[in-house]
């Protein structure tokens, strides 16, 4: 039980993500199709609250002073990974861009920051939600596939 509570607990990390969490359960001897959903659904508990108040809270932050440096890192963070979504694929394809942003798992492009992008472009909450839920679940089939390589499963 205590292996599953830590990947529960490293997958809703921001950064670490899912992309950490599903070697550390393979790793842990976890059957790989419960590791892939139980990263996955712990991934995604924080995109609510990231999508309604996490803004909100990085615009207060940014103002006060002992956070004031981390919160506009984030804000900024947020603001270009939005506006490099747009650039790339215009507005109408917003959604496949999130997908793959999510997705593809590269450093800082997990469901934390392509959720607060999507909450600074405006994008709805359904849409946003079922958007970054497949890129997790792309970047988990894709990690849970490297981690089975590395370990040996293959």
């Amino acid at each position: 039980m205590t292996k599953y509570l830590l990947v529960i607990f490293i997958s809703m990390l921001p950064i670490i993500e899912l992309r950490g969490a599903v070697p550390v359960a393979i790793g842990y001897g976890i059957d790989p199709l419960t590791a892939l959903i139980v990263c996955t659904l712990a991934n995604m508990v924080p995109v609510p609250i990231i999508y309604f108040f996490a803004r909100k809270f990085l615009l207060w932050g940014s103002k006060q002073r002992l956070i004031g440096d981390i919160c506009t890192f984030f804000l900024e963070k947020g603001e270009r990974a939005g506006q490099k979504l747009v650039k790339k694929t215009g507005r109408g394809g917003l959604f496949m861009a999130l997908l793959l942003f999510v997705g593809i798992p590269v450093p800082g492009t997990g469901a934390w920051t392509g959720t607060l992008a999507a909450s600074f472009l405006n994008m709805g909450f359904k849409s946003t939600v079922l958007s970054v839920s497949l890129g997790v679940l792309l970047a988990g089939i894709i990690m849970g596939t490297a981690s089975l390589a590395v370990f040996g499963f293959f």
